[in-house]
Protein backbone atom coordinates (compact mmCIF):
# COMPACT_ATOMS: atom_id res chain seq x y z
CA UNK A 1 0.00 0.00 0.00
CA UNK A 2 2.79 2.42 1.19
CA UNK A 3 4.46 1.74 -2.52
CA UNK A 4 1.36 2.18 -4.57
CA UNK A 5 1.14 5.66 -2.23
CA UNK A 6 4.77 6.77 -3.07
CA UNK A 7 4.63 6.07 -7.16
CA UNK A 8 0.70 7.76 -6.85
CA UNK A 9 2.38 10.47 -5.58
CA UNK A 10 5.87 10.61 -7.68
CA UNK A 11 3.66 10.48 -11.24
CA UNK A 12 1.05 13.46 -9.55
CA UNK A 13 -1.86 10.29 -10.43
CA UNK A 14 -3.73 12.19 -7.93
CA UNK A 15 -4.21 15.16 -10.31
CA UNK A 16 -2.00 17.60 -8.43
CA UNK A 17 0.80 18.97 -10.62
CA UNK A 18 2.30 21.35 -8.43
CA UNK A 19 1.61 18.88 -4.99
CA UNK A 20 5.50 18.95 -4.54
CA UNK A 21 6.52 21.36 -6.71
CA UNK A 22 9.18 24.26 -5.40
CA UNK A 23 8.29 27.56 -5.49
CA UNK A 24 9.62 28.71 -9.11
CA UNK A 25 8.13 25.98 -10.16
CA UNK A 26 4.70 26.91 -8.40
CA UNK A 27 4.31 30.16 -9.91
CA UNK A 28 4.84 28.92 -13.80
CA UNK A 29 2.16 26.54 -13.07
CA UNK A 30 0.21 29.19 -11.81
CA UNK A 31 0.03 31.32 -14.69
CA UNK A 32 0.04 28.02 -17.31
CA UNK A 33 -2.96 27.10 -15.22
CA UNK A 34 -4.85 30.74 -15.07
CA UNK A 35 -4.26 31.59 -19.02
CA UNK A 36 -2.96 28.44 -20.68
CA UNK A 37 -4.36 30.12 -24.15
CA UNK A 38 -2.26 33.39 -24.05
CA UNK A 39 1.38 32.69 -25.43
CA UNK A 40 3.66 33.23 -22.90
CA UNK A 41 7.59 32.86 -23.96
CA UNK A 42 10.18 30.51 -21.61
CA UNK A 43 12.08 33.76 -20.69
CA UNK A 44 8.88 35.22 -19.62
CA UNK A 45 7.81 32.31 -17.57
CA UNK A 46 11.11 32.03 -16.22
CA UNK A 47 11.83 35.32 -15.16
CA UNK A 48 8.04 35.75 -13.74
CA UNK A 49 9.56 32.67 -11.86
CA UNK A 50 12.71 34.59 -10.87
CA UNK A 51 15.12 31.53 -12.12
CA UNK A 52 16.53 31.32 -15.13
CA UNK A 53 15.32 29.35 -18.61
CA UNK A 54 17.62 26.70 -17.88
CA UNK A 55 16.44 26.67 -14.05
CA UNK A 56 12.62 26.14 -14.77
CA UNK A 57 13.02 23.94 -17.20
CA UNK A 58 15.26 21.46 -15.10
CA UNK A 59 12.73 22.08 -12.01
CA UNK A 60 9.81 21.79 -14.14
CA UNK A 61 10.71 18.39 -15.46
CA UNK A 62 11.85 17.53 -12.14
CA UNK A 63 9.00 18.24 -9.92
CA UNK A 64 5.96 17.80 -13.26
CA UNK A 65 7.26 15.13 -14.97
CA UNK A 66 7.11 17.28 -18.19
CA UNK A 67 8.15 20.40 -19.94
CA UNK A 68 6.45 24.08 -19.68
CA UNK A 69 5.38 23.60 -23.37
CA UNK A 70 4.04 20.33 -23.35
CA UNK A 71 2.03 21.23 -20.39
CA UNK A 72 0.98 24.37 -21.85
CA UNK A 73 -0.30 22.36 -24.83
CA UNK A 74 -2.00 19.71 -22.50
CA UNK A 75 -4.02 22.64 -20.73
CA UNK A 76 -4.85 24.33 -23.59
CA UNK A 77 -6.04 20.56 -25.52
CA UNK A 78 -8.32 20.56 -21.65
CA UNK A 79 -9.60 23.99 -22.62
CA UNK A 80 -10.66 23.16 -26.03
CA UNK A 81 -12.88 20.33 -24.74
CA UNK A 82 -14.32 22.38 -22.88
CA UNK A 83 -15.29 24.93 -26.00
CA UNK A 84 -16.35 21.41 -27.61
CA UNK A 85 -18.21 19.72 -25.13
CA UNK A 86 -20.37 23.54 -24.73
CA UNK A 87 -21.11 23.17 -28.75
CA UNK A 88 -18.56 25.53 -30.33
CA UNK A 89 -17.79 25.04 -33.23
CA UNK A 90 -13.85 23.42 -33.88
CA UNK A 91 -12.01 26.72 -35.71
CA UNK A 92 -13.37 28.76 -32.44
CA UNK A 93 -12.39 26.22 -29.79
CA UNK A 94 -8.60 26.06 -31.33
CA UNK A 95 -8.41 30.09 -31.57
CA UNK A 96 -9.96 30.41 -28.20
CA UNK A 97 -7.96 27.70 -26.62
CA UNK A 98 -4.80 29.25 -28.23
CA UNK A 99 -3.84 26.80 -30.95
CA UNK A 100 -2.29 28.40 -33.81
CA UNK A 101 -5.30 26.78 -36.29
CA UNK A 102 -7.25 24.27 -36.03
CA UNK A 103 -5.23 21.43 -37.57
CA UNK A 104 -2.67 21.98 -34.33
CA UNK A 105 -5.57 21.91 -32.14
CA UNK A 106 -6.55 18.62 -33.54
CA UNK A 107 -2.96 16.91 -33.82
CA UNK A 108 -2.69 17.98 -30.08
CA UNK A 109 -6.04 16.85 -29.18
CA UNK A 110 -5.59 13.24 -30.63
CA UNK A 111 -2.87 12.71 -29.07
CA UNK A 112 -4.15 14.01 -25.32
CA UNK A 113 -7.43 11.72 -25.58
CA UNK A 114 -7.12 9.32 -28.46
CA UNK A 115 -10.22 11.08 -30.25
CA UNK A 116 -10.95 13.89 -32.74
CA UNK A 117 -12.38 17.19 -32.14
CA UNK A 118 -15.35 16.31 -34.22
CA UNK A 119 -15.85 12.75 -32.90
CA UNK A 120 -15.80 14.10 -28.97
CA UNK A 121 -18.07 16.66 -29.84
CA UNK A 122 -20.64 14.18 -31.56
CA UNK A 123 -19.95 11.81 -28.71
CA UNK A 124 -21.03 14.77 -25.87
CA UNK A 125 -24.26 16.11 -28.48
Amino acid sequence: MRCLMTVSRKHRLDGSAAACASPSVNVAIRRLDDAPEVPVSLAGLATLAGVSRFQLLRGFARDVGTTPHAYVIQRRACLARKYLASGRPPSDAALLSGFADQSHMTRAFVRHFGITPARYQAAVA
